[in-house]
């Protein structure tokens, strides 16, 4: 593998890194009712774990509460079931064809719970895009030791330069998103 072709998949990891925690933030809760807190739950459908998204319509009639109208009015019950069980704290009201959810407002308490958890969400973005980091230099290292490749140690070194900053960006970039999300669950 060249220094090219290694760059590139150092960049992509910690590209699908960043990408993946940023679908993470979106199921965290903030004071305002959101469709992304509940679309990712798993609901046992007919001995499947099928994502609720897929099963209903979700939208957000006013700001703390959702509405989830499932297609198949016969599950109404079995997503009840994996909202308790979600984690979330959501006790959802099942009417005839229809889950109402009403968002309490957070406490001071859970919110620092919440942005805890999203500054270890961002922690462990971090660790990814190390290990992203940590592979490419092993590559570069390589490609060095190699005698067919022909690079020479500061060709190398400039190689591993341009990774510290490429993980400099991915990092900066991480710590921009979770500085934002604890912004927006500390927002009353």
């Amino acid at each position: 593998m060249d220094l090219d072709e290694t760059m590139l998949v150092c960049e992509e990891a910690m590209d699908k890194a960043e990408e993946y925690l940023k679908s993470e933030l979106r199921g965290v809760r903030t004071g305002r009712a959101s469709t992304a807190l509940v679309e990712f739950i798993k609901v046992d459908y007919y001995g499947s774990p099928t994502e609720l998204r897929q099963l209903a319509l979700i939208n957000v009639p006013e700001p703390t509460q959702i509405l989830i109208k499932p297609f198949d009015a016969s599950c109404t019950k079995e997503i009840g079931k994996a909202i308790e069980a979600s984690g979330l704290g959501l006790n959802p009201m099942v009417e005839a064809k229809q889950i109402r959810l009403n968002l309490p407002s957070l406490s001071g308490e859970r919110r620092t719970q919440l942005i805890h958890s999203v500054k270890h969400m961002g922690e462990q973005a971090k660790v990814t895009m190390r290990n992203a980091r940590r592979d490419a230099n092993k590559h570069i290292d390589q490609a060095g030791k190699d005698k067919s490749n022909h690079l020479s140690e500061d060709a190398v070194d400039s190689a591993k330069d341009d990774v510290q900053k490429l993980l400099k960006k991915y990092e900066a970039k991480v710590d921009e998103l979770i500085s934002a999300k604890s912004k927006e669950v500390q927002a009353v």
